[in-house]
């Protein structure tokens, strides 16, 4: 293993997952409606979907690449659809009289492994990142750095954005006891707005892209 390599894919992978979007939103919302645990389940579900993605680009898969990057408009029409979903969800979720666990509406019923491939398939929707990582990986001169190397690297990225995921849930967790339940509907509120626009721009996107 080369220390180097690794290192360069947590940091990379720990830039990327801090990156705000619609992960962020629903990751935090999950954090505060059903604790910790949930969140940094969902922060894995990322983490695996951001390995996925950078390990096909520092393995330099151009096939399956390719064939995700052509595919990226009927990808970004069920992502984004899958966003709006969630967002109007979030809107409508209810909130208990009390500061107990609100529940998640991605994850309602299915428990740990519901907020784990809910977020796992969302975040695989955006096959675009595969770009971003052949772009960051070629500046870092990490391409080409053979089997041993990409596998490294993609080890990084994985731990990288595993580390995001843990500081920022454990962050989002020690909060979570004083978040009332009037401000815990603010949060769906503000929370299911954001991720429904954040889909209805992306099927916006992939209609007019």
């Amino acid at each position: 293993m080369e220390p180097h390599l690794l290192f360069r894919g947590l940091v990379i992978g720990f830039g990327i997952a801090a990156a705000v979007g619609p992960i962020s939103v629903l990751t935090i919302r999950r954090t505060l409606a059903s604790g910790f645990l949930v969140g940094f389940v969902s922060g894995i579900g990322v983490a695996l979907a951001d390995a996925t993605y950078g390990g096909v680009a520092a393995f330099g898969v151009t096939a399956v690449s390719d064939a995700l990057v052509g595919f990226r408009r009927p990808l970004g029409l069920v992502g984004g659809a899958f966003l709006v979903w969630l967002g109007l969800r979030t809107l409508m979720a209810r909130v208990p009289t009390d500061a107990s666990v609100a529940g998640d509406p991605a994850a309602g019923g299915r428990g740990l492994a519901g907020a784990f491939l809910s977020i796992l398939g969302l975040t695989l929707t955006n096959p675009m990142t595969i770009l971003s990582f052949a772009a960051i990986f070629a500046g870092l001169g990490v391409v080409g750095s053979g089997p041993s190397g990409a596998a490294t690297v993609t080890l990084g990225v994985f731990l990288g954005s595993l580390l995001w995921w843990l500081v920022l849930t454990s962050m989002v967790a020690r909060l979570r006891s004083r978040v009332t339940p009037r401000e815990l509907r603010w949060v769906n509120i503000v929370s299911g707005l954001v991720v429904a626009g954040f889909g209805i721009a992306a099927v916006a996107s992939a209609v007019v892209g």
